[in-house]
């Protein structure tokens, strides 16, 4: 996606604002893997999003960074802590904390990260510009946001060692794992702006439906997907034994030869690469590619449906755009 004259000044406030966040030297194997975290970098999408909502609120944009800040610190530490759980040995193409350093050490630095997200929202607290209640609702939708990130990331630990998931079971982990942040950050841009609880609750809303979309759409990606631009081979997840909304709903409707394919492929240790590419066939056949293609696609729909809702402005047009282009995203 083309970035945007708005996206670039917004994603610049925010590295100038992670950069401006003076760590301590010392202790250094403290800080010195939490500012490694940080630099690696990413999309700033989350932090992205919380200025991007205030704006859409009429809000002063500067006032929403400290929110903004905070989601893209808690949405690191997450990644920290994730890749010593996954044993995950990179992260973004260079090496994880943990392997860099030593668990240890990342669950320490990752702990440090964490209560340093809360201690950028100090700032609704001391700011004359805010209320008591809206400082207290920022407060409250950033623990909501913590508890439901930290249930889905449990889900996603037990479905594992789980014979059987439901689609339902699964939307929820999901719903925790990548929506909850999402409609966080959404959420407290609002705020940030005094925006109306009809108005915030539509935002939240809006995180859900985009959270939903997108990783669902990863799934169906995984099997769907050119590997040239999607970065590894059809049925990457298959060949990992992972349980996705694809397996998962496809198992629902099998009958017993088709689970049985399916099972057997997911359990083995080595998958036959044949036995995926007829795992992907028995999905097509029962229409799973087909109906979670529409379901994506009604995701984004309700989102989009959720942003006409706010008067026409740049910002407005910029979340537009985001969503379109990650409702047409092949890889």
């Amino acid at each position: 996606m083309t970035k945007t004259n708005l996206h670039q000044k917004l994603v610049q406030k925010i590295e100038a604002g992670l950069t401006a966040n003076d760590l301590p030297s010392s202790p250094k194997t403290l800080y010195e893997p939490y500012s490694y975290a940080i630099s690696v970098g990413g999309k700033r999408i989350r932090p992205v999003l919380t200025l991007i909502a205030c704006g859409l609120c009429d809000g002063a944009v500067d006032e929403a960074l400290p929110a903004a800040l905070a989601v893209e610190i808690l949405h690191n530490f997450t990644l920290v802590h994730d890749d010593i759980m996954d044993s995950a040995d990179t992260r973004r193409g260079k090496p994880s904390v943990y392997k860099k350093w030593n668990e240890n050490i990342a669950i320490l630095s990752g702990d440090a990260m964490f209560a340093d997200a809360y201690k950028k929202l100090n700032f609704y607290g001391q700011s004359d510009h805010f209320s008591k209640e809206e400082f207290s609702a920022i407060h409250s939708v950033f623990t909501d946001a913590v508890i439901t990130v930290c249930e889905g990331q449990a889900l996603d630990m037990e479905f594992v060692d789980r014979k059987e998931v439901s689609h339902d079971e699964y939307l929820k982990m999901i719903a925790g794992k990548t929506a909850a942040l999402l409609s966080c950050a959404l959420e407290l841009g609002a705020i940030a702006a005094h925006a109306t609880p009809n108005k915030r609750k539509q935002l939240h809303n809006l995180g859900y439906e985009m959270g939903l979309a997108f990783q669902i759409q990863d799934d169906l990606l995984d099997a769907t997907a050119d590997p040239e631009k999607f970065g590894k081979r059809p049925g990457g997840d298959i060949f990992e034994g992972k349980k996705t909304y694809l397996t998962i709903l496809a198992l629902e409707r099998a009958n017993a030869d088709q689970t049985k394919l399916i099972e057997s492929t997911l359990n083995a240790k080595d998958p036959d690469p044949d036995h995926v590419n007829e795992v992907i066939s028995v999905m097509k056949e029962l229409d799973v590619l087909h109906d979670i293609a529409e379901e994506v696609d009604q995701h984004y729909q309700k989102a989009l449906d959720l942003l006409e809702k706010f008067n026409p402005s740049d910002y407005k047009k910029e979340l537009e755009k985001l969503l379109i282009f990650l409702r047409n995203r092949d890889h």
